[in-house]
Order: C-alpha cells, then sequence, then structure tokens
C-alpha cells in the first residue's frame, strides 16, 4: 500500500563542515536556549499558586510556541541537511547533533506538558469544569453528541480513502487527523482518513449532568468532550457497508518558513500572497501520534509523509494542546488573575482632550499593559481629526484583527491628510492579515509601501505633522511593542510621545528611507538598523568599559527578548572582563553564558516569566553617573542587528530616565517570584525571598503602580 519514498539527501554529499571555533564552549545553543525557556513557561503551568484557567493558558502557549518552533527553526535545521549544507551553530554543533538535542528536549517538553494538563484536569473537574472523553459521558451527554455530530460534524467531514486507485490525501499543516483501518466484510484491510474540521470547537460543550439533588437548581457546572473523540465514535456513519476496525488520532507539523526572492519579485504584494499560500505544502517535520496506534498505521504515515522515524513524536493524549485556550473563554472570573484597570497618564487625563498640548509640556513615557493603549489610539485618531494635521506616517508590523489604528489612518486619508503607511507584509505567520490591511489602506487612498527589499521593517514608529501658526511641528509616537490593542494588553511594553525636534527629524529621515530611497548613514538621535545601531551599541558598551577603567563604575543594564548576537557576546564579556557589572533581564533566548571564571563572573543574567509576556527592549548605560536610556524595537540578534529596519531612540527627560531606572528596571532586578536565574551550564533557577525577606513580584507591584504614576 506504501508509495516509494522520495530520496532524501544525506549529509554524505555535503560540503566539509568549517572547524569548530576556538571559543565555543563560551557560547550556549539557541534552539535548546530556546526549549529552556518553552520550560519556563511550563514552569507557570505547573506552579499551583497560579489560578486554574491561567495554568490552562499557560499549557496551550507551550504547545503553540512548540508548534512555531518546529514550523521555523527544525524545519531551518532540515532544510540545511537537505541541501547538504553544514552549518555549524554558535557552540559548535552540526545540524544533525542539534536535531539529535532537539528532539530529547522536545520530547521531554511534550510529555512533561500532559503530565501537568493530567494533574490540571483534574483539578478542573473539582471546580466545575469537566473536560471528559467520550466513554465518561453520560446516556443524555451522548445522545446530545450523537444529535451534534449528525447535524454538524457529518456534513463538513470528508473520508479520503488511499488505495491503488487513490493517491495518499494531503495532510495539511497543524490539521487534527485521524487514521483509519477499514474494509468490507472478510475483505482486504485499507487506510483512510478523516480530518478533524477547524471551524468547529476542539471541546464540544456538553449538556449539564441533573442536579443530583433533584430540586431543579440549574447547575453552574461545564462540561466538554474532544471533538475527535464524538467523530471516531460515529464513524460508522462515513463508511456504510465497510467496518472501521480502528482509528488513531495524529497531527502534522510543516515546515512554514516562507522564503521569498525579493530581488526577483516584480510585486512583492502578489508574491507574499503566492508564498504563504505554498506555505500549506512545506515539507513535514514532525508527526505526533498517541502510543496506541499501531506500527502498520504509523509506517503507512511515514512512508508517506517522507519523514524519518525520528519525525515521530509519540506522546500521551491530547494531541494538540494548544487548542486549550478555548477554556479560558470561560465566565469563571474565580479561575483567573483578577482584573486590572489601566492606567491614563495624568498629563493626558489633566490636558482635557488635547493631547498634541500635553506632548508640548513634555515627554510622555508610557508602559503597558499597565499605562492604557488607549492612549496611543486616541492620539492617532485626534491626528485624523485635527484640521492642522497635515501628514501621518507609520509603520505597521503586527496590528491585529478589527484595528482601530488602520481606521484612524483610513479616517486621516478621508479627512484630507497625506497620509503613508509602511506595512510589512514580512511578518512571519502574519502575512495574510497584513496583506488585507494593506489592500484595504490602499483602497481608502493612503500611500502604502510593503517593505524594502532585503530588510523587514521592525521599528514602531509614528510620526504627526501639524501646522501651529506659522511654524510645522512634528509629535512623534515611538515604541518597543506593535500597534496592536490587544497584545498590548498582555505584553509589557514601553511607548514615548515627543515633539522634541531633533527625534522629529530622525523620525522624517526614517520614513523618508522607508518610502523613497536613500543612503542616509547618520541621525541626530536614533540608532537605525542595519545603518548605525549595531556600532551605536558598540560604542556605547566600550565607552563603558574605558569608563571603568578610568576608575568610575561601569554598570550595563539590558532588558531584552533575546541575546545571539556573538559579537555583542563577546563585547559583553569584555566588558565583564574590565569589571564592568552586567545585568542582563533576557526572556528567551541567552547564548551567552554568565558567571564563567575570568570571562563573565560580573554578568548576571535573569529571566522573567509571568502574567504578561516581557516585551520591552531596555538599554541602559551608567556613563559615569550621566546616565543614558535608550528604548527600541531590537533585540540583540543578528537579523535585528544586520537583516531588519529597527530604531532605538533615547530618553531624554532625567525625571523619565529616572523612572525607568529606579521603578521599571530595578523592580525587575529585585523580582525574586517571577525571575530565574541562569546558570552558567545554560540551566536556570527559580529565584525565592532570603532570610524571610519580602516577595517581590515585578509584574504585580508595576500594576499597582503604573510608570504614568511614579515620580523620580
Amino acid at each position: 500500500m506504501a508509495k516509494a519514498r522520495k530520496p532524501r539527501r544525506t549529509l554524505a554529499v555535503a560540503a566539509p563542515a568549517s572547524p569548530v571555533p576556538e571559543d565555543a564552549k563560551l557560547f550556549l545553543n539557541r534552539e535548546l536556549s530556546t526549549l529552556a525557556w518553552f520550560r519556563r513557561v511550563l514552569e507557570e503551568a505547573q506552579d499551583e499558586r497560579q489560578p486554574l484557567l491561567e495554568r490552562v493558558k499557560f499549557l496551550s502557549i507551550v504547545s503553540a510556541n512548540l508548534a512555531e518552533f518546529f514550523m521555523v527553526r527544525v524545519a531551518g535545521l532540515k532544510q540545511q541537511m537537505d541541501a547538504g549544507v553544514v552549518e555549524l551553530s554558535i557552540d559548535g554543533l552540526t545540524p544533525a547533533q542539534q536535531l539529535a538535542a532537539i528532539r530529547q528536549a522536545a520530547m521531554q517538553l511534550m510529555n512533561d506538558t500532559r503530565d501537568c494538563l493530567r494533574g490540571v484536569i483534574a483539578q478542573l473537574d473539582a471546580v466545575g469544569i469537566h473536560v471528559s472523553d467520550y466513554a465518561a459521558l453520560t446516556e443524555d451527554q451522548k445522545a446530545y453528541a450523537k444529535t451534534f455530530f449528525d447535524e454538524m460534524i457529518f456534513p463538513v467531514l470528508t473520508p479520503l480513502g488511499y488505495d491503488p486507485g487513490r493517491p495518499f490525501p494531503h495532510i495539511s499543516n497543524m490539521s487534527l487527523n485521524l487514521a483509519l483501518t477499514v474494509r468490507v466484510p472478510n475483505g482486504p484491510e485499507r487506510f483512510a482518513r478523516v480530518k478533524v474540521p477547524n471551524t468547529l470547537p476542539r471541546l464540544l460543550p456538553m449538556p449539564s449532568v441533573p442536579d443530583p439533588s433533584g430540586n431543579g437548581t440549574a447547575p453552574k457546572d461545564s462540561y466538554f468532550v474532544w471533538i475527535d473523540q464524538v467523530i471516531a465514535e460515529h464513524l460508522q456513519t462515513l463508511f456504510p457497508g465497510w467496518q472501521v476496525l480502528e482509528a488513531h488520532p495524529f497531527r502534522v507539523t510543516r515546515d512554514a518558513e516562507v522564503v521569498i526572492q525579493e530581488l526577483e519579485a516584480e510585486d512583492l504584494l502578489e508574491t507574499v500572497e503566492r508564498s504563504v499560500r505554498e506555505r500549506r505544502f512545506g515539507s513535514v517535520v514532525r508527526l505526533t501520534t498517541e502510543p496506541t496506534m499501531p506500527d502498520g498505521i504509523r509506517s503507512i504515515l511515514i512512508d508517506n509523509l517522507n519523514i524519518e522515524p525520528g519525525d515521530v513524536y509519540t506522546v500521551p493524549p491530547p494531541l494538540g494542546t494548544s487548542d486549550l485556550m478555548q477554556l479560558c473563554a470561560l465566565d469563571r472570573h474565580d479561575l483567573k488573575d483578577p482584573p486590572f484597570l489601566a492606567a491614563i497618564p495624568p498629563e493626558i487625563a489633566e490636558s482635557e482632550g488635547d493631547i498634541f498640548s500635553a506632548i508640548r509640556r513634555g515627554d510622555i513615557l508610557l508602559h503597558h499593559p499597565y499605562d492604557s493603549f488607549a492612549t496611543v489610539v486616541d492620539f492617532l485618531q485626534a491626528a485624523a481629526r485635527d484640521p492642522n494635521v497635515l501628514a501621518i506616517k507609520q509603520t505597521l508590523y503586527r496590528v491585529g484583527r478589527n484595528s482601530p489604528i488602520v481606521e484612524a489612518l483610513t479616517e486621516a486619508a478621508a479627512n484630507g491628510k497625506q497620509v503613508a503607511v509602511l506595512v510589512e507584509l514580512k511578518a512571519r505567520f502574519d502575512e495574510e492579515s497584513n496583506i488585507e490591511w494593506a489592500k484595504a489602506l490602499e483602497r481608502e487612498g493612503v500611500h502604502v509601501v510593503y517593505g524594502l527589499l532585503g530588510l523587514k521593517t521592525h521599528s514602531k514608529t509614528a510620526l504627526v505633522v501639524r501646522k501651529e501658526g506659522e511654524r510645522i511641528r512634528r509629535y512623534v509616537h515611538l515604541a518597543t511593542g506593535n500597534y496592536n490593542p490587544a497584545t498590548a494588553q498582555v505584553y509589557t511594553d514601553l511607548g514615548l510621545f515627543t515633539c522634541d525636534e531633533a527625534m522629529g527629524a530622525d523620525a522624517t529621515d526614517l520614513f523618508n528611507y522607508l518610502t523613497g530611497y536613500s543612503s542616509k548613514t547618520d541621525y541626530l538621535k536614533f540608532l537605525v538598523a542595519p545603518i548605525n545601531l549595531r556600532s551605536g551599541i558598540e560604542s556605547l558598551i566600550r565607552r563603558e568599559i574605558e569608563q571603568q577603567k578610568q576608575g568610575a563604575q561601569g554598570h550595563l543594564i539590558f532588558k531584552i527578548n533575546s541575546l545571539i548576537d556573538r559579537q555583542m557576546i563577546h563585547l559583553l564579556y569584555e566588558a565583564s572582563q574590565a569589571g564592568v557589572r552586567v545585568d542582563l533581564i533576557v526572556r528567551g533566548i541567552c547564548s551567552l553564558r554568565p558567571g564563567v571564571p575570568g570571562v563573565s563572573e560580573n554578568i548576571r543574567v535573569v529571566s522573567i516569566v509571568g502574567r504578561f509576556l516581557e516585551h520591552s527592549r531596555i538599554y541602559y548605560f551608567r556613563n559615569g553617573g550621566d546616565e543614558q536610556v535608550y528604548l527600541g524595537s531590537a533585540d540583540l540578534m543578528p537579523r535585528n542587528l544586520n537583516r531588519r529596519v529597527e530604531i532605538l531612540f533615547p530618553i531624554q527627560d532625567a525625571r523619565l530616565i529616572g523612572q525607568v531606572r529606579n521603578q521599571i528596571l530595578e523592580t525587575y532586578l529585585a523580582d525574586n517570584v517571577r525571575a530565574r536565574l541562569m546558570l552558567p551550564d545554560g540551566t536556570y533557577t527559580r529565584l525565592a525571598p532570603e532570610g524571610g525577606g519580602a516577595a517581590i513580584d515585578s509584574q504585580a507591584r508595576l500594576l499597582t503602580r503604573p510608570v504614568s504614576e511614579m515620580v523620580s
């Protein structure tokens, strides 16, 4: 039954590997560091101090993150192997060695996730949220499931056979499927596949169980059953006259990395659209099955998906734990983090609706989600409606659904203002959404640019040009995070409003670079990648090293998402060796080894994982007491420094510098609840209060005092 497998090119024909760098032992593997980050997220799900539905959320996030990791990172390593390319990792490992290590770590993570899930489901059951196997349903619930199947599921299903007259069906990326063995009575066995429709909820709500007291009181309990189990129970309906012998769920993860030959593209929009469509046909990088799947069915899948046995991940049910996010929509506030009301900066609240006058009185710093993102929306809406505003220019990377940002920009265009927007079509997994936004903006008369050839535009910038009397004033919003109101409620990010003339000039030059042609290599205040950002950060670090050598106590504090750039790590090692104190708050990937004698003993690395996703980038330089702080969109990764348009912008107001240093960074560095300390071997240990000291949860503390309400 199985068709001949496509030959896979192997490393036997590969070019010789480059020699292992002498300093390989000074670095940690990027991929394994990523999986260690996922492990820290799982720890939040395992933490019984967390509300139950928050633990469910973290379990879902782990699964979703791991899927994306396979679609991009594992896929990239497999592409290297198939192409016969041996590119050593920063720690000197070949692609094959990395894939072997990834498999071991990923398998453990997937199994631990399900161990945690079993405990969480049992606890949910005790508080009235029942996620049941089909066999555990009452007869009334089974009858309901049968009716739902007949009316809502059956018409959507398409059974696909596989035999000499029918090719093996295409298995779409991340789809949940049932692999079946069927036969006519006493006939040969045949393979068939049924796709679980993604248009229906994975967890099918069930009718409530009658009140055992018999008094008719409506219970508050919620009941669910896995929809794939409902389908498996009623498969016979799909194969009349045939016997369904067995059914086993499986899930496929495909290579989803979109490779765009930009320089050969006549139309970037059309090219990205085509590349996104082709994504669903990417090669398979992971097959996930349950232990009960027989070897014969597994072999059929392996052969026809053209994968190796090492690409199969067998884990306890359920498959696709990211679908658990559905439970988080339940109206059970007793099982969630308490709600909070985001603050409005007093400068804006007291301006009586005139946000421009508030900005003229002084720069305004926002710390989301503690400070409301509505202020940013209000800024753009005010610009759209103000008759004195002449033009608006903005970058858009990820904006989400039903975006009020896009609505404000289209309103501005309708009001006759010059509106120019760079929509980054190459924002991974947001390509389709951004294509639609780009088309919608163009239909409303907005000047839309799709991005720069060879570069992703990742900077977060909005520029408003306003006529005030006989002069023109530029108002700028600069941020570390996207113009996305939804993620702004769960991501920590910083934003700055300013009408500083130099910053306005830099923003103008940046947009001229993005929308036209510019060879500008210097900016007044901005550090711009790939132009001068790398050299700018290097210069600032070297200044700290020189000041340390001159007797001033050097201190660097970087809060970033990822640190993997070899040059930057070497420079931080040099700073440590010179005696500079280096505090790194790195949420996710970190290839630097802290605490290595003679190399990095002055470097401390912490990671904070909590209620909100730490997303802000902050670069602090003590500078001999004349402190400097830069915020921006860039992490210390080769892609951010070399292959993206990024900006870092300075905080110039001494009061705001004090807020960032004393109230934000020091709060993070003092965290002993959500913080993990990184050890030289790349493992993490969770911090805890010492000697009866106070517990400091940085995110909880910042919730009580948003930065807009702080006084230095």
